[in-house]
Order: structure tokens, then sequence, then C-alpha cells
């Protein structure tokens, strides 16, 4: 009697079940594969046509007004957050304060969470090293990490000299941004009130260190190219990547800023921002050096 019922529920509910749950893992595959194939595509008539940022969206490089001087450079805040970042913490800092940009015009905000005090004295030695010379850094620290990295942003976007800026730049602690960096991408933001986003590419400095880092390294460069590149052509949305980005703060300010309820605050952001109808592109021929991870 028990044998019956059992095989009269699995022929009328189980099995039915699993087919319909097969029916939609296939479904779901199929669209993933189409997106797949849409968006390579789309890299390819990038590549073959040469669709760079520059032909879909206005940008004229900054020139210093003879009588304004840099006064006509927007405010732009780098903000680098860290947390016992030792053996990075300075590439990044001298990265960043190395920027092309005029001084009074540019502000370097170090979101140090760092609890190792050997750690932390010399990160300060470091930010007053570059303050010497005159770079404008700040030095924030906080006394707790709740949030870990969206809630130091969250706090760093408190303080007042923030107000001032008009374009926010984040880096992490292990990305190095070249020179340029500024140049080539707040242009897009001041021509074009549309964009909130200017996402950069990763170059790894040590990509052909072993094999993760080869597989690192590809696996990345799909998702910018297939993904980011694909997504920006057409004018569709992608994610921040939490690094590498030049935000409007406008933007952020009226998507109600960093949140730190979520470990993915780059994704919450990019979406609150995306819904609110505004535009991001992505720019393949401006690269910030990270570093991949090799386990040894």
């Amino acid at each position: 009697m028990k044998t019956m019922w059992w095989r009269d529920m699995r022929s009328l509910l189980i099995v039915p079940m699993f087919k319909c749950l097969v029916a939609i893992c296939l479904v779901i595959s199929l669209l993933v594969f189409v997106e797949s194939l849409y968006m390579n595509i789309v890299v390819i008539y990038v590549k073959l046509c040469k669709r760079k940022p520059e032909k879909i969206y206005k940008w004229e490089a900054m020139q210093e007004d003879l009588e304004l001087g840099n006064q006509n450079f927007p405010m732009v805040l780098v903000q680098i957050p860290m947390y016992n970042e030792r053996e990075v913490f300075q590439l990044s800092i001298g990265a960043a304060c190395r920027l092309i940009w005029p001084l009074d015009r540019l502000i370097v905000q170090v979101l140090d969470d760092s609890t190792d005090p050997t750690i932390m004295e010399m990160v300060s030695i470091e930010c007053g090293k570059w303050a010497t010379k005159g770079i404008n850094i700040k030095c924030e620290r906080r006394d707790n990490r709740n949030g870990y990295k969206a809630g130091a942003l969250k706090q760093g976007m408190r303080h007042s000299y923030v107000k001032t800026c008009t374009y926010i730049a984040i880096f992490d602690a292990d990305f190095q941004p070249e020179p340029d960096y500024l140049e080539r991408t707040v242009p897009f933001l001041i021509h074009n009130p549309e964009l909130a986003l200017v996402q950069a590419r990763w170059k790894f400095v040590n990509a052909k260190k072993c094999l993760m880092t080869r597989m690192q390294e590809m696996s990345l460069n799909y998702h910018f190219t297939a993904e980011q590149e694909s997504g920006s052509t057409r004018h569709a949305f992608f994610g921040f990547n939490g690094t590498a980005g030049v935000w409007r703060l406008a933007a952020m300010e009226e998507a109600g800023g960093w949140k730190d309820r979520t470990t993915v605050e780059d994704m919450d952001l990019a979406v609150r921002v995306g819904l609110h109808g505004w535009k991001f592109v992505f720019v393949n021929d401006v690269s910030v050096l990270p570093i991949l991870l090799d386990y040894n």
C-alpha cells in the first residue's frame, strides 16, 4: 500500500515538478547563451568599426583658461580605502598624488581602516610626506569598522570638504592609476551631463606570474570586453567595479550615496544610480594597474 502511494505521488507530483525545473533551466541557459552571443557580436562590431567612447560621447581635453587660470578645472576628490595594506599603501598613495591635475583643484582622501598601529603610523608618515610636497591629502580614520569598505566610503563622504568637489575618483589600495588618468576620464563627465560614471579597465602588473594569475586575467578581460565595453557601446547598464572609476557626486547623492547594508556596495550603488536614469561609460583605452592574487 505504501509503495503504491509513493509511486502515485512520484508520478503525479515529483516527476512533473522536476521536468518543469529542467525546462526552466534550459530556458535560462538559452537566454544566457543568446545574451553572450549578442554581447560578443557587439564586441566584434566595436573592434571592426573602432567605436571608441570619444565617438559616442563628447570629449575635449581640459585647457587652462587665461583669465580664470585653474578655476575652470572642477574639484576632484580621490578616495583610497584601505585596511592593513602594508605591502601596497605607498604605491597607491603615491600614484594618486602623482595624478596630473591642478593641486588646488585636487583632494586626496586616504580612508585608513587599519587596526595595526605600525601600519597606521606608516600611512600617516606617507600622507605627511606628500602634504609637504603641496598635495592636499587627508588621512581619515574611524573608531570602528562598521560596514567595512562601504562604511569607510560612506563616512568619508561626510567631511565638509567633500561638498566642494564635483567628481570623485575611487581606487582600491592595490590599484595604481596612470598620471593622466583624470585628464582622460573627467572630460567625459564635464561635457556629457547625462553621464554619472566613467569606468576604466584594469591592466594587471603580475598577470604572467603563474597559472592562477593568467586564469584571473582571462576571466576579467572577458568581463571588461564582453560585458562592460559591450554595455557601454549599447548605452546599456553595466556595474561599477568598485575601483578605477570616476563618479559624478550629484548622481551619487541623488541615488542616496553609499549603503553599508551590503558587501557589494559597488553594484548596489550602480543599480540605484542607473534606476535614476543616469548613464555609464567604459573607457577601454584608460587602464589602472592592480595586483592579482597568486597565493605564493
